[in-house]
């Protein structure tokens, strides 16, 4: 299996897992926050849905230019769902038109025009895409945890599963 064909199944192992947390998201809690220096719940919830396809963007072009990131709320659960599709669909396209010739390419982060990271790409798909993923998933189920919400499985059952 090449780098692309197993980056390409950990995203959609991942995205499943991902689903599943964001399914239990409380449409009726999406303003909520469990400290005011927080995201609030919809907002972490949409930009959990937004990295793979945001991180697949910024990805792309071979020097970028470090990005503001807007954190909007969700208004809906259908909206972070069907932004969790899209995203991952997106994540998807850019993996197999880089193929792996395109991850083995350098890619730079530059602040005002003087690099501050430079790595191959595939290196910056695990670490700016996937890593960065999983962090934001465990954070929301802390969020879903305070929200006295049960946590769903995600490498094995989850202590509300037991």
């Amino acid at each position: 299996m090449n780098e692309t064909a197993r980056l390409l199944a950990e995203l959609r192992r991942e995205a499943a897992a991902t689903k599943s947390v964001l399914e239990k998201v409380p449409a009726d809690k999406l303003a909520w926050k469990p400290h005011e220096k927080s995201m609030s719940v919809g907002q972490l919830a949409l930009h959990l849905a937004g990295v793979p396809g945001g991180v697949a963007e910024l990805l792309h072009e071979r020097i970028c230019e470090v990005p503001v990131v807007p954190l909007p709320e969700a208004a809906s659960l259908d909206e972070i769902l069907q932004a969790l599709e899209e995203q991952v669909a997106v994540a998807e396209r850019k993996l197999l038109a880089w193929g792996d010739d395109g991850l083995k390419e350098t890619w730079q982060l530059t602040r005002d025009g003087i690099p501050i990271v430079e790595a191959p790409r595939h290196e910056m798909v695990r670490t700016l895409m996937l890593n960065h993923w999983y962090h934001h998933r465990g954070q929301l189920t802390v969020y879903l945890r305070l929200l006295g919400i049960p946590v769903p499985a995600i490498y094995g059952p989850s202590a509300d599963e037991r």
